[in-house]
C-alpha cells in the first residue's frame, strides 16, 4: 500500500520561513510526478508547485521566487521550501503523488496546515 506522510507545517510570522517534507512509502515501481496542492478555508484547493522526474519545475503564480520545491529520487520525498510566507500562504498543504504501481495513479498526502501570522 502506497503512503505519502508529510511533516513541516506550523506556525509562523509573516515574512518567516517553513520546509515541508513529503515521503513516499509501500511498493511501487516508480514515482513520475510530484507536488503541492493548498487549500485555505472556503476556497478550492489549488496547486502550488509541481516537479517531474527529470526535474522540471511549475509553480502558481502567487508563489513564484518565495518557494523552491524540490525532489530526492533515492529518499523518494519531496519537498517545499516556503520563504517570505505571507498570512494569504495560509492553508492545509497536501502532497500530491502520481506513482505507478499497477497503472499510474494520484496519491495523496493527509495535509499538514501552516499558519502565517501578519
Amino acid at each position: 500500500q502506497v503512503q505519502l506522510v508529510e511533516s513541516g507545517g506550523g506556525l509562523v510570522q509573516a515574512g518567516g520561513s517553513l520546509r515541508l517534507s513529503c515521503a513516499a512509502s509501500g511498493r511501487f515501481f516508480s514515482i513520475n510526478a510530484m507536488g503541492w496542492y493548498r487549500q485555505a478555508p472556503g476556497k478550492q484547493r489549488e496547486l502550488v508547485a509541481v516537479i517531474i522526474s527529470g526535474g522540471s519545475t511549475n509553480y502558481a503564480d502567487s508563489v513564484k521566487g518565495r518557494f523552491t520545491i524540490s525532489r530526492d529520487n533515492a529518499k523518494n520525498t519531496v519537498y517545499l521550501q516556503m520563504n517570505s510566507l505571507k498570512p494569504e500562504d495560509t492553508a492545509v498543504y497536501y502532497c500530491n503523488a502520481n506513482i505507478w504501481v499497477v497503472v499510474a495513479k494520484d496519491y495523496w498526502g493527509q495535509g499538514t496546515q501552516v499558519t502565517v501570522s501578519s
